[in-house]
């Protein structure tokens, strides 16, 4: 694993130097391509070193925070137009990557919790520095104080943890089951926040609106893994308490699922609904996960690298259109398919993941949880049918809205996409269509 850190970590000096974006991009992809050539093919960690490995859980979601970076600095050009602090924004970008690898590849459970905390700043960062709008300093102090408040507990959780059994390791831990109502909630409830859980998901839709198209990726690629990550890593040694408890958490986002996706359909802000439409999925993803079932783990983290890639896709065509019109209204992002028909293309096949439409991973990872929820109990149903029925819903509202209609009449000139654009939503959407091929990565890691 240090081989990969160590090579991100020599990018640094790159990112200081003039004219090297596109340098960095193409580093940052020769990197991801490394790394699937060293396939972590299995269920117990691989290439230690030091406090540092990767098993099945982490080398999917490692791969996906790379792919996703490296997609950012693409998406990002009006920063690199413009300069706007541009070897500062790329710096800030390596150091969040940095800090994403050593969160996913920590086998101890306090290193996780360092760099999952520490994750937070760059992302901070990103949202003061480059978003748009003057809301966004609410936006950055929503999303600090709603994960700083969770995070202490934790950390006093996971030295309650330390002084029982001796150990931080993940696997050691996994001997151990406890039995102590505080601490299972303590450890759980940062993780609920950063999903984001309904009820406590109201940081998202803010630092999503204000965020820079880069942060808004970063946000729903990875910053939302961290947290399934997290739940997939201590769940494991709280089982006992989850038996009792964990009936609450899918209540609760079956629930909040459904009226999140209420709330998406009022939307008229193109990144709104985007980022409500994500607390839905992740709603669905939490529900399979707290069934503590074979399927519902496998299907939540499946689920959760196709809605990073989807999600991520999403933003990224919400930027296009609102670098060409100046607005993310959908009163005025209408009848795009007169103005740009090819990327019309686009906006179909990434809502027809973001709807769980095959061939993409989003449907197997839906099979699964849907599997899952019912299985642990029948009255599930009724939620879950409204979930999936009103996920259509807002997402055939987001494309009909914003691709048919009568064009908005104050646009007089219009471009229509770059390779670079086309370039960027394709590799979203291959790899998304392309995984299901391989879906034993993301089934049998168990």
């Amino acid at each position: 694993m240090l081989k990969i850190i160590l090579m991100v970590l020599f990018m640094f000096p790159l990112c200081l130097m003039k004219y090297m974006y596109w340098t960095v991009q193409s580093f940052l992809f020769l990197i991801s391509f490394i790394f699937i050539m060293m396939n972590m093919y299995s269920n117990y960690f691989m290439s230690i070193s030091y406090l540092f490995g990767c098993d099945m859980i982490s080398y999917g979601l490692i791969l996906l925070s790379m792919w996703i970076v490296s997609l950012m600095l693409m998406a990002s050009q009006s920063v690199f137009k413009n300069n706007n602090y541009l070897n500062l924004f790329l710096f800030n970008n390596i150091l969040l990557l940095i800090m994403l690898i050593l969160s996913f590849s920590s086998m101890s459970l306090f290193m996780f919790y360092l760099f999952f905390e520490s994750s937070l700043i760059p992302t901070l960062f990103l949202i003061l520095g480059w978003g748009y709008q003057p809301e966004r300093l609410q936006a950055g102090v929503y999303l600090l104080f709603y994960t700083l408040l969770v995070s202490l507990p934790m950390l006093i959780g996971i030295f309650y943890l330390y002084k029982i059994s001796g150990t931080m390791n993940f696997y050691l831990l996994n001997n151990y089951l406890f039995n102590y109502e505080i601490l299972y909630f303590s450890m759980l409830m940062a993780f609920l926040v950063k999903m984001p859980m309904f009820l406590v998901h109201l940081w998202l839709p803010k630092a999503h609106v204000e965020a820079p198209v880069s942060g808004s990726m970063i946000l729903a690629g990875i910053m939302l893994k961290l947290g399934g990550y997290g739940l997939l890593r201590v769940l494991p040694f709280l089982q006992n308490l989850g038996m009792k408890f964990n009936f609450i958490w899918i209540s609760i986002s079956l629930v909040g699922g459904v009226l999140v996706s209420f709330i998406c359909l009022c939307q008229t802000d193109l990144k709104a609904l985007i980022a409500y439409s994500s607390v839905a999925h992740m709603g669905i993803v939490l529900s399979g996960l707290m069934t503590m079932s074979y399927m519902g783990l496998c299907g939540s983290y499946t689920l959760m690298i196709a809605h990073g890639l989807a999600s991520s896709g999403l933003f990224c065509l919400a930027n296009i259109s609102y670098e060409r019109l100046g607005s993310r209204s959908l009163f005025i992002n209408k009848g795009l398919l007169n103005y740009m028909p090819s990327m019309s293309l686009w906006w179909f096949l990434l809502c027809s993941a973001n709807m769980a439409a095959p061939p993409t991973l989003n449907l197997l990872g839906e099979i699964f949880l849907i599997n899952s929820i019912v299985s642990w109990s029948w009255f599930s149903m009724l939620l879950l049918s409204l979930l999936s029925f009103f996920s259509v819903a807002y997402t055939l509202y987001l494309y009909s809205y914003s691709q048919h209609g009568k064009g908005f009449s104050g646009i007089y000139s219009f471009l229509g996409g770059s390779i670079r654009e086309y370039l960027l939503l394709f590799l979203h959407w291959f790899p998304l269509n392309l995984l299901i091929l391989k879906s034993e990565m993301c089934t049998l890691w168990l």
